[in-house]
């Protein structure tokens, strides 16, 4: 085993000369070995930010950083909790890179205080984290976990404590294992019920100190992701798409997400009228939207492009804004697609007081030559993905993840394509970051300039949809820590804070005192 200590003790002195220098100054200290364009700029003139301030943004405008449950918490088999159908999932070889588990992850149940004082010191004004349903009822309903219940009343209060707004969101991919052997899970309109019952428990127990709620993030990568290719649990998928043992991925994809819209409504249902009016509230849903440019000019592709659009966020948005689903979906899916009633449709539609969107690439499409002879939800959309290439040329750089390509101005599309497209309803661009191989080691890991230049390029994108008219109040990056990231383990590093997943310890990179700087306040 190499000897790394010189290069720990570097690290060390490194992130304490910055963290005096910078926390003293709002600039970084020239510092040996750190002999860089970007930081000479930032020893002498602070970080570029493109000429963005806190002034840049309309006033009021949230700064926030996000994590979820299972990819931060830890203590999954400790102190009542109950295991998810992620705790399941990652336990069978092969299916995590190196077989990782979110077991201990970087324990926040237990450094959640440290956690909290570092989003303070770097100026960020809120925090979206997501409670676990089977820590607070472990076997989804039923008895409540009352050692859950004490952990997230003591985040919410030292996050109110140290000046930090909390948004809270109710589910994050982790449905209690305990519902998908007793029902199916999202396959059963009983979802919606318990859901329902969940959420009203996180009201009653934490809305008089929670003013902002999401339902769900990102159901259409549950569905899409657990019932059409299988890959993530609970792992449903029809055999020719991906040799799943039972699944078909042309209907139940739609089936899950039907129950996953009815799950949403039905929860806001609840807070509306039992809740909202004494706690003043707002509640909300998290949609991911990757932006489909056409390949080509042809009418083809814009079609294709428009089709992905629609199979993608319109799939939830559309409803949730109009009451049903959208024409092409409807066209193309025909009976597969499960209808609401007049009774549902009343309660979906306006069941947002804003939305999340996670946004954080873009892709060519275009028509392609052939229809697959296998029905399933991504055939659907009769559109192939060029990734990265068009004449030859990339849609942009890439970072670590194979699915991430750096686009800034999808962004500004995207955002824009959802005011014109459903009334410009408030957004907060709720996830949105980059990552970089874990085995980036200290202390180049926190030299993470192609992360300042990602956050840079993108926020400036936000700010040019905003000054257009774009209804946008906040702003959260993924990540606050290097963290699970699901099949990728440990194996990708998309926070702003180094975690040393042996001794937890957390360390600021570059991109954290840049964000710092950014969301300087004048009274700092």
């Amino acid at each position: 085993m190499r000897n790394n200590t010189s290069l720990l003790n570097h690290s060390l002195i490194l992130t304490l000369l910055l963290l005096c220098g910078f926390a003293q100054s709002g600039k970084i200290d020239c510092i040996e070995g750190y002999d860089t364009e970007t930081a000479r700029v930032a020893c002498n003139d602070g970080f570029d930010t493109a000429g963005m301030s806190r002034k840049s943004f309309p006033e009021g405008f949230i700064f926030g950083t996000a994590t979820s449950a299972y990819q931060v918490e830890g203590m999954a088999n400790k102190d009542g909790r109950g295991p998810s159908i992620w705790d399941a999932y990652v336990k069978v070889p092969g299916h995590i890179a190196g077989n990782a588990t979110g077991d201990v992850t970087v324990d926040e149940y237990n450094r959640y205080k440290e956690d909290v004082d570092l989003m303070k010191k770097l100026n960020f004004d809120a925090y979206r984290f997501s409670i676990s349903w089977s820590r607070i009822f472990p076997e989804g309903t039923g008895k409540v976990n009352r050692l859950g219940v004490a952990y997230y009343n003591r985040l919410i209060n030292y996050m109110l404590e140290q000046g930090i707004t909390p948004y809270a969101n109710l589910y994050h991919y982790d449905l209690p294992l305990a519902l998908q052997k007793k029902y199916k899970g999202l396959l059963n309109r009983q979802v919606a019920n318990d859901f329902a019952d969940f959420a009203d428990f996180c009201f009653k127990t934490y809305g008089d100190r929670v003013k902002n709620w999401f339902t769900f993030n990102e159901p259409r990568v549950i569905a899409a992701l657990g019932f059409d290719n299988g890959v993530n649990p609970p792992s449903r998928c029809s055999q020719a798409v991906n040799n799943c043992p039972e699944g078909d991925s042309s209907t139940e994809p739609y089936i899950a997400a039907h129950n996953l819209i009815l799950s949403h409504a039905a929860a806001v249902q609840r807070y509306r009228e039992k809740y909202q009016k004494a706690q003043k509230g707002k509640i909300g849903i998290l949609l991911d939207f990757v932006w489909y440019e056409p390949l080509t000019r042809s009418k083809a592709d814009n079609y294709a492009a428009q089709r992905s659009r629609d199979f993608h966020v319109g799939w939830f948005i559309h409803p949730i804004t109009y009451g049903e689903y959208p024409k092409t979906m409807q066209e193309i899916v025909g009976e597969r697609l499960p209808k609401f009633s007049p009774e549902e449709v009343a309660m979906v539609k306006g069941s947002a007081d804003y939305f999340g969107i996670n946004q954080y690439t873009s892709y060519y499409v275009f028509e392609p030559p052939t229809k697959p002879n296998v029905t399933s939800y991504s055939n659907d959309w009769g559109a192939t993905f060029a990734y990265a290439k068009r004449n030859g040329e990339p849609i942009g750089p890439r970072s670590n993840s194979d699915w991430l390509y750096i686009v800034p101005w999808g962004l500004y599309k995207a955002v824009t394509y959802v005011k014109e497209r459903y009334g410009n309803p408030i957004v907060m661009l709720s996830e949105n970051g980059m990552d970089d191989p874990a085995n980036y080691t200290l202390p180049h890991a926190l030299h993470d300039t192609k992360r300042i230049n990602y956050y840079r390029d993108y926020i400036y994108q936000l700010k040019k949809a905003t000054d257009d008219g774009a209804n946008v109040v906040g702003y959260f990056a993924w990540s606050l820590l290097d963290n699970f990231e699901w099949l990728l383990g440990y194996t990708a590093r998309f926070g702003i804070n180094y975690v040393d997943f042996k001794t937890l310890e957390r360390i600021p990179k570059m991109s954290a005192y840049w964000f710092k700087q950014l969301c300087q306040r004048d009274d700092n």
